[in-house]
């Protein structure tokens, strides 16, 4: 199956939807500037009500009939964009393809030789988020607002924490379970040392949080390291590890001594790089005000209680050799009871609750990326860590669906490993408002090794994005239907093996995506029922309207995103990890005869919230003699104040056993 690099199959017809949409842009952005100044964000109001010369609706009472005298002005060209426009869509291809063109950062080739070499298997991470990149005006109903910025943002978020480097801590004497917590307040920091090995006294699992500098606080730091030789950023095709001994000697507690001793010490032998400019100090004091914009970011000055960590009983040395020298990032060890839930009796796998997102993040699956300049933005950012990238999908005009579609699907995928196929169906029963955008799904076969035999190693990935009105159910259930078709469809076209004769080997098939129904809910009972959950498991689910206890809603309350104690990532999760925080923060499944007060609402709520962002795996048509497990579960609270979701993570092992097949 060709990939599509170009929405159009000649530069003609690309030439004149550029110019159509030249023509009707001056009177969409004016019409979505006009709108989005009448909707004010939270934000907005509690900025505004600091003013007392009521500037703000001054400027508004000015600029409104210019916008109108504009708008209007516009509104002819626009009428003639749009009915050239319009038939262009009928030749227009469902998605654009995008392979980072950059050969000293491209590194999927790389990735493929890894599993070859490897007879046990490997893990592979997938991460899920809904961005909420409308048109300014739509986004402001959400309470987000100035699209373009955040999805510049979102972009550098999501890919300074993939790219970060994850860190290992081994632990020799687990049974000793006390510790200060203060004494660990910084296991690593910028500063050089000349020892390459160190070992730190403790005596409890800990789990290990740190600050990423390898972006500095500017926008444009990334890319003008990389026209020095791209000094500044890791290898994103390396796994850059960690990996620090802790022993039970004295009781398990370090002194302040010893943790001084250990700072620096996470940078390989050789001459550390000169601290960028802004990195030279970081505030100790846990409520420090982040600059705006700021808030949440990477690099800002506020370190996270939280990474995704392995946490192992063993023996073994730090091994320093094994972590990027060009990097700066500070790592600190907080008590694992309040961020890490590991491996409890009736649970097999990790879970938690992460300010950051997974290391090594492998695939990505974005839902609500309508704006097309939006994704530019953001395609221009995760292009620094992922290699290929599918976006802009979808339909427009009347093509393939029954109602006229004003945007695209919203779904964008990333992926560090090379993507072979990609289809896109677009559901044909959309009501309402969701009719007008051609919501559907995307379906993606990607190579993620080889065996000695030159045999494939390959992957399904599947992300959609499903009816958003309330009370809708019967909608959903048969766009989950057609999903099930679909894949089986994409699956069968795909595939180049015989029983007898397989040339392929599948490692495992993911469903990501916004659900948009619940498995607490009483109105969601139909979709909690639905046959695709016999088919594929949900890591987070017990069984039909009942959630494991770790589990969280996934969707936050649109009124509380911009509170001083949820507007950061690290406050965020700190919320999160509590009950009554959780209460407060995030919208919960009602039932049918809450009370309209708002004790009777605070009475009437189930479970952890609702949970409609969903990563679904299956063990059917996988490879007989493999096996797939989940080793980790997140969600992630990263892209805080930015977008009304939270983010979800799984990351998968597939085990092959001793020998190769």
């Amino acid at each position: 199956m060709v990939l599509y690099t170009s929405p159009f199959p000649n530069s003609f017809l690309s030439f004149l939807h550029s110019f159509s949409w030249g023509l009707i842009f001056p009177c969409y952005w004016l019409a979505d500037r006009l709108v989005g100044s009448f909707v004010p964000t939270t934000y907005e109001k509690r900025q505004r009500a600091d003013d007392p010369c009521y500037f703000h609706a001054l400027c508004i009472i000015i600029t409104t009939p210019i916008y109108l005298a504009l708008l209007v002005a516009s509104l002819p060209f626009a009428l003639i964009g749009f009915l050239l426009w319009s038939p262009l869509q009928s030749a227009r291809r469902p998605y654009i393809y995008s392979r980072l063109e950059d050969k000293n950062h491209a590194n999927g080739a790389t990735l493929l030789t890894e599993w070859k070499a490897a007879g046990s298997g490997k893990s592979f991470c997938f991460g899920s988020a809904n961005v909420c990149l409308l048109p300014d005006s739509l986004a402001r109903f959400n309470n987000v607002f100035n699209t373009q910025a955040r999805a510049k943002e979102i972009g550098r978020r999501i890919r300074n924490g993939a790219s970060r480097p994850q860190i290992k801590i081994y632990i020799d004497s687990p049974t000793n379970t006390s510790i200060s917590a203060a004494s660990f307040s910084s296991l690593v920091s910028p500063q050089g040392g000349d020892n390459a090995n160190r070992t730190v006294n403790a005596g409890i699992k800990r789990t290990t949080s740190m600050e990423y500098k390898g972006d500095n606080s500017g926008s444009n730091n990334s890319e003008e390291r990389e026209d020095k030789g791209g000094s500044g950023e890791p290898n994103e095709g390396e796994e850059n590890t960690c990996i620090v001994r802790i022993n039970g000697e004295d009781n398990g507690h370090v002194s302040d001594t010893e943790t001084d001793n250990v700072n620096g010490q996470a940078h390989a032998s050789g001459p550390a790089e000169p601290s960028l400019e802004g990195d030279a100090e970081i505030s100790k004091t846990p409520n420090h005000k982040q600059k705006e914009g700021d808030s949440g970011s990477l690099d800002s000055c506020s370190a996270s209680r939280e990474s995704l960590v392995k946490v192992r009983v063993g023996d073994g040395t730090v091994d320093q050799s094994t972590v990027n020298n060009k990097l700066l990032y500070k790592a600190s060890i907080m008590k694992k009871t309040s961020v890490r839930k590991k491996k409890h009796t009736d649970e097999p796998f990790d879970h938690e609750i992460s300010a950051f997102f997974p290391a090594n993040l492998d695939f990505l699956c974005l839902q609500e990326v309508f704006d097309k300049r939006a994704a530019e933005k953001l395609k221009e950012q995760l292009h620094h860590y992922f290699e290929y990238i599918v976006y802009d999908v979808g339909v427009y005009s009347c093509h393939s669906c029954c109602s006229f579609k004003f945007v695209n699907s919203g779904l964008l995928f990333a992926s560090r490993y090379p993507v072979m196929d990609a289809a896109y169906h677009c559901y044909p029963n959309g009501r309402g408002m969701d009719s007008l955008a051609s919501k559907g799904a995307l379906f993606l076969k990607v190579q993620v090794g080889s065996t000695p035999q030159d045999q494939r190693i390959v992957g399904y990935i599947s992300c959609t994005h499903l009816q958003a009105i309330a009370g809708d159910t019967t909608v959903r259930c048969e766009q989950l239907d057609m999903l099930q078709d679909w894949l089986s469809e994409f699956r069968k076209s795909t595939s180049s093996s015989s029983t007898a004769n397989p040339e392929e080997l599948v490692a495992f098939d993911v469903i990501c995506g916004d659900l948009n129904f619940d498995n607490c809910s009483s109105e969601d009972k139909l979709e909690q029922q639905h046959s695709l959950f016999t088919h594929y498991k949900d890591p987070c689910r017990i069984g039909p309207g009942e959630d494991k206890p770790w589990a969280i809603g996934t969707l936050l309350d649109p009124e509380g995103l911009y509170d001083e104690e949820v507007c950061t990532p690290d406050n965020l999760q700190k919320v999160l990890e509590s009950e009554e925080g959780r209460k407060g923060y995030l919208v919960y499944p009602i039932s049918k005869n809450h009370s309209s007060s708002q004790k009777g609402r605070k009475a009437s709520l189930k479970g952890n919230g609702r949970r409609i962002d969903y990563m679904l795996y299956t063990e059917e048509g996988l490879y007989l003699e493999w096996k797939v497990e989940v080793e980790e579960f997140s969600f992630i609270t990263q892209l805080a104040g930015l977008t009304d979701h939270l983010p979800v993570a799984m990351r998968l092992m597939v085990s092959t056993g001793e020998d190769d097949p």
